[in-house]
């Protein structure tokens, strides 16, 4: 399914003049007090962030999955519905693959009609967290980390042919997350497991291409829930150092105790250059790949606001790779998606508009007061309109809900697709 310009014009035009007139007053208020509207726009337009794969069809638990009608059967029709998330957005330009669960069948048709969606493929992520048909080996007690040299020999494997087939298609990056650990006291040595995982890391780095990275996912803890072998940042990092410049830490804002201060392993990283890359979702008790936005959007703002520090002052830092890694058991995937990259791209501009002069100054001057103000300044400003108008000039839609919905996107994906289709994945 494709929509075409006619069509978005016309959905845009209902509510056209009233955009126009909420953009025109915000951009006046912004451009009184200093900010340079054209370059917030310009930052916008350029900020993509790449939809996994996995995330097109309905999630689930471990209690139950509710597939949603019209689901995507192949990887052709996931990077179809990609496009039509990025044609009414404007800022999904890219697709995360999950190998083996997305392998192309043709290389170049897979490529080509990507291109013709104006997408590129973002980083391929590696699966060694379940058994697959005919694998020699299980990765019940763990992967790269397992006391056998077999079973560890046979995920480094996996992780190189995934290189292989990101390579092909144009991927600059792997993304590995383990799920090795322990479920009991005693079960693991947990020095024999960190090196198991640091050797294995090492093989795979040797393979890594010279223009790629390596982005090393943590967790605290699931599937296991005694010990995981990556469970924070400073583990990532030491691995990702171990391996060399090409290895970096991989933030999942799931993947974090509760109430821990993301903001501050953000800063951290991009202080050391070591910050490879996002994962954006949202929690209320654990890793609970919500909406992006729905529970903790504060938070997500400060997290930004050390993102768009570290982008401007940590040149050491390579660009940062995102995506957004969420699911949902009861939503339409597609307006699930939509209303997690509204929510990333309300935050990176409300922490663009962070006079950060005016911050260091308080900090200086020790005015506790007024660094929260500026900070609450910012996040307080109406940014919905810039948005809007940055998608517009881009050919998207002022309201991509509101379209996908008056176009009846689903309805159509049905008919084309059936009630009965099932992604792959989780």
């Amino acid at each position: 399914m494709k929509i075409n310009q006619n069509q978005l014009a016309k959905v845009n035009g209902v509510i056209e003049k009233q955009h126009q007139q909420a953009y025109s007053f915000v951009a006046r208020q912004l451009q009184d007090v200093g900010v340079d509207v054209p370059h917030v726009l310009d930052c916008l337009r350029s900020f993509q962030v790449a939809i996994p794969s996995w995330a097109l069809g309905a999630g689930g638990t471990r209690f139950g999955r509710f597939s949603i009608a019209g689901e995507p059967a192949s990887l052709e029709q996931k990077i179809d519905d990609v496009g039509l998330i990025h044609q009414l957005t404007q800022t999904a330009g890219a697709i995360s693959l999950h190998i083996p669960w997305d392998i192309p069948d043709d290389y170049e048709a897979i490529k080509q009609q990507a291109a013709e969606l104006h997408l590129k493929f973002d980083a391929v992520n590696s699966n060694t967290f379940q058994d697959q048909p005919n694998a020699k080996e299980s990765y019940k007690f763990g992967s790269l980390s397992n006391v056998s040299e077999h079973v560890r020999q046979q995920a480094i494997q996996h992780n190189l042919d995934v290189i292989q087939i990101g390579n092909k298609l144009g991927s600059k990056s792997l993304t590995v997350w383990l799920a090795d650990g322990s479920c009991f006291p005693g079960q693991a040595n947990f020095q024999t497991a960190l090196q198991n995982t640091e050797d294995s890391l090492k093989q795979i780095y040797k393979q890594l291409p010279a223009d790629w990275g390596m982005l090393i996912e943590y967790k605290p803890y699931e599937p296991n829930f005694y010990s995981t072998v990556i469970q924070d940042w400073g583990t990532s990092l030491m691995l990702a150092n171990a391996c060399g410049d090409q290895a970096y830490t991989l933030v999942d804002l799931g993947h974090h105790l509760p109430n821990t201060n993301i903001e501050q392993i953000v800063s951290t990283l991009l202080l050391k250059g070591k910050l490879g890359g996002f994962h954006f979702n949202d929690s209320k008790y654990g890793d609970d790949d919500l909406t992006v936005g729905s529970v903790k959007p504060y938070a997500l703002f400060l997290i930004f606001n050390e993102l768009v520090y570290g982008m401007q002052n940590n040149k050491n830092n390579p660009d940062l790779a995102w995506m957004i890694d969420a699911s949902h058991n009861v939503k339409d995937p597609l307006e699930d998606l939509i209303q997690s990259l509204e929510a990333i791209q309300e935050a990176y501009v409300k922490a663009l508009l962070v006079d950060q002069k005016a911050l260091k100054k308080a900090q200086i001057d020790q005015d506790v007061v007024l660094c929260q103000e500026i900070l609450h300044q910012a996040y307080r400003t109406d940014v919905r309109p810039l948005l809007a108008q940055a998608r517009i000039e881009s050919g998207g839609a002022l309201r991509p809900i509101d379209a996908y919905r008056k176009l009846n996107v689903r309805n159509e994906l049905i008919k084309l697709r059936g009630k009965n289709t099932v992604a792959t994945g989780l």
